[in-house]
């Protein structure tokens, strides 16, 4: 039985920032179909940047949404890789919680491949309660009282538990 002050995984975004068009960011994206099984979506940049050659609304980096049994799935192999340890400081104080992964090749299953190179991903996760859509939703949105939104503390509890992971200070 699952109450409304259960924590859950909410969604998780997989993004690999490359910088550049062209032919690296087509392999970040491949690198991403690869790992999660999910077509990746180009990310713009906002603002020009005119020392890195960069203009606005410029594809430069890919990501993917993850959610649902598929975005657990994920967050299990992505903890492998980390050796199920977290730092304290990786968790901010509405419950979600962002690492980083050197290279794809970390992942089980994947092997090098000499024509991609190497791509590191950053990885975020959102964690929820049930009747947080009521923030999200389009019509008549409401908003979530503080005794509802999930703490650093019961994230780093619900991680713990459920990944069993280990959280070092």
């Amino acid at each position: 039985m699952t109450g409304m002050r259960d924590v859950r995984v909410g969604k998780i975004v997989v993004n690999i920032g490359v910088g550049e068009s062209g032919e690296k960011l087509s392999k970040a994206q491949k690198v991403l179909q690869m790992v999660t099984g999910q077509k990746p979506v180009q990310t713009l940049a906002h603002g020009a940047v005119r020392d890195w050659a960069v203009r606005q609304n410029m594809p430069i980096g890919a990501k993917v949404t993850l959610r649902g049994e598929k975005a657990v799935a994920f967050l299990r192999r992505a903890l492998a890789v980390r050796n199920n340890r977290l730092p304290d400081y990786v968790f901010d104080r509405f419950g979600n919680f962002s690492f980083g992964i050197a290279d794809y090749t970390d992942f089980e299953g994947m092997k090098y491949d000499p024509e991609i190179g190497v791509f590191g991903m950053d990885v975020n996760v959102c964690l929820v309660r049930p009747g947080f859509r009521v923030a999200e939703r389009r019509v008549a949105p409401g908003r979530v009282p503080h005794r509802h939104r999930v703490t650093k503390e019961e994230a780093v509890t619900f991680v713990q538990q459920t990944f069993s992971a280990e959280v070092a200070e």
